[in-house]
């Protein structure tokens, strides 16, 4: 995640995520970038979800969305707004989950646990 977030200005991130699919699309082609492979079985195959840039296998049917895996798996806030906090923590990692909650009038607690999936993600040194 550092990676993308990192490496680009404000302004080429504000133009590259203005939709939550612009975003969805980076998830899944970052996610799958070395091909798809089912955690399920193992399995390379698969054909389009039922979600949107979801993935099913075609051996054993298992479904799995971009955000799967990810520090966006299961997050609350629309898509556009948890890229936005993503690349201020990747920029500014001390900031305080308080002024992520007021800056994107988001609850304090979304923000921390948001804020700790992306941190978590930093110090493992992960793209994503």
């Amino acid at each position: 995640m550092e990676g993308i977030f990192k490496e680009i200005s404000s302004e080429e991130f504000n133009q590259r995520f203005i939709t939550e699919e612009a975003c969805y699309i980076y998830l899944a082609e970052t996610k799958w970038k070395d091909g798809f492979v089912c955690r399920k079985c193992g399995n390379t195959n698969f054909c389009k979800g039922k979600a949107p840039h979801s993935r099913r296998c075609t051996r054993c049917k298992k479904e799995e969305s971009a955000t799967a895996h990810t520090p966006f798996h299961h997050c609350k806030v629309p898509m556009v707004k948890a890229f936005e906090m993503a690349f201020t923590i990747c920029h500014s990692p001390q900031i305080s989950s308080y002024e992520l909650s007021r800056r994107e009038e988001i609850r304090q607690m979304t923000c921390w646990k948001l804020k700790k999936k992306i941190m978590e993600c930093l110090e493992k040194g992960n793209n994503m």
